[in-house]
């Protein structure tokens, strides 16, 4: 196995079933070409050939290199938005709806694990953890509000001492347990739907960069070596469209995020900090998020920046924020760190739709891509299919331009981001 073309990380180290798939040369024909190979673009790949259409996908580095292969691999329930801010934006009923395509979005993730043997560490539960006293009231309400309206009842508010007995975490003043989230590798959940959209007939092309493409029937969409005809084609490249369409790209902005993963804790250890496999996030704008792998290796997300470049030592960029959270691992060291681009909205909700005539997207995910992602890509192929009833409900939502465009942007970002990280400290 090579894994040859991905960053350094935890993930690349322990991929299964990596495969090199060919560079596109000279021509293809197919109903649909998919440009990206992260979780949109497979899993629009794979359910449109389980329909049987002829689909061709291209990935401009390897399968899963970008936010599919290096995130935190949590698995949330719902949106981005929590119901309490969906139902104040959208009313009961467009929550409840979105909370069902959350749910769905969990649903076809296990489905597809079981369906195809993927090994990817697949775990249940997830804990939020609250920082700031403000927030305490919010865990109770969320949990209420979710078994009454949503008939969810796998939720509930934790005290201090009740979260702390999950997370040793001295500076969370509870928490909210959600049993039916879940957590996962990514990267090998990535490998794993597209073995099975390889199986089911997807003509899959890596380290073939798109340079362009039409929208006439047939598109052509070529690339440095070749191109492909094809009557559809969906952009699912997220944080890494690039210059290929600036329209979309202006309603998302790219955020770098990073990640470590220490040396083995062994398991007495690893459970003294996190007593069961659950995985973590705080309730800061700028996220803390962790888990432990099946190594006991604790993976922890922290810190951001929004500029192109990485810090130039990931891992001591990320380590005080693991240290703030666990002082108790001051010794411990570190064995890996990378970062990826993730795509945000201007409100945090996932971009799909359609540019006309041919063309779909999905995008913008916000962090909570591992299920929306996934789903967005089952609900494009739904649409291309035929049936876009639930893709047009992600169509409607309303996704803004950033003030200042693609060009102007970053400064707005970093701005605001400096405001509600004093915001995290003064809590």
């Amino acid at each position: 196995m090579s894994t040859a073309g991905y960053p350094d990380s935890y993930y690349a180290a322990t991929a299964i079933g990596v495969h090199a798939h060919p560079r596109l040369s000279g021509h293809e024909r197919a109903d649909v070409c998919v440009i990206g190979g992260g979780y949109t673009g497979l899993s629009a790949a794979l359910n449109l050939a389980e329909q049987g259409m002829s689909v061709v996908l291209l990935e401009a580095e390897r399968i899963g290199f970008g936010a599919s292969g290096r995130c935190g691999g949590l698995i949330g329930s719902g949106q981005r938005k929590d119901v309490l801010e969906m139902e104040q934006q959208f009313g009961l009923e467009r929550s409840r709806q979105f909370w069902d395509f959350g749910e769905a979005a969990k649903a076809e993730i296990r489905s597809r694990v079981a369906k195809h043997d993927i090994t990817c560490d697949l775990q249940a539960g997830q804990l939020v953890g609250v920082h700031k006293r403000s927030y305490l009231g919010w865990t109770q309400e969320l949990a209420e509000a979710l078994a009454d309206r949503y008939d969810y009842p796998h939720t509930r508010s934790l005290d201090r001492e009740e979260t702390y007995s999950l997370v040793a975490a001295e500076n969370f003043l509870g928490g909210l347990l959600d049993t039916e989230a879940a957590h996962l590798h990514p990267l090998n959940y990535a490998l794993g739907i597209a073995r099975a959209a390889h199986d089911s007939g997807v003509r899959i092309f890596e380290n073939s960069r798109v340079t362009g493409y039409t929208h006439n029937d047939p598109a052509t969409i070529r690339t440095e070596s070749g191109l492909v005809e094809a009557s559809f084609v969906v952009l699912a490249c997220n944080g890494y469209l690039g210059k290929l369409n600036r329209r979309m790209a202006a309603r998302m902005m790219p955020i770098n995020n990073f990640m470590i993963a220490t040396e083995p804790l062994g398991e007495d250890r690893a459970r003294s900090l996190i007593s069961q496999r659950i995985g973590v996030h705080d309730t800061r704008f700028v996220v803390d998020y962790f888990r432990m792998s099946d190594d006991n290796r604790l993976l922890f997300g922290g810190g951001e920046n929004y500029r192109s470049g990485f810090p130039h030592d990931i891992s001591g960029f990320v380590r005080p924020y693991m240290l703030k959270l666990f002082p108790q691992l001051s010794d411990v060291s570190i064995d890996y760190g990378w970062g990826g681009a993730v795509a945000v909205t201007v409100n945090r909700l996932p971009h799909v739709g359609r540019l006309k005539p041919n063309v779909f997207f999905g995008q913008g995910y916000s962090g909570h891509g591992v299920s929306t992602a996934t789903f967005a890509g089952k609900v494009i192929a739904e649409a291309l299919c035929g049936t876009a009833s639930r893709f047009d409900v992600f169509a409607r939502l309303p996704i803004h331009v950033f003030p200042g465009g693609t060009l102007f942007r970053y400064p707005g970002m970093v701005l605001g981001m400096l405001y509600y990280s004093l915001k995290d400290r003064l809590g």
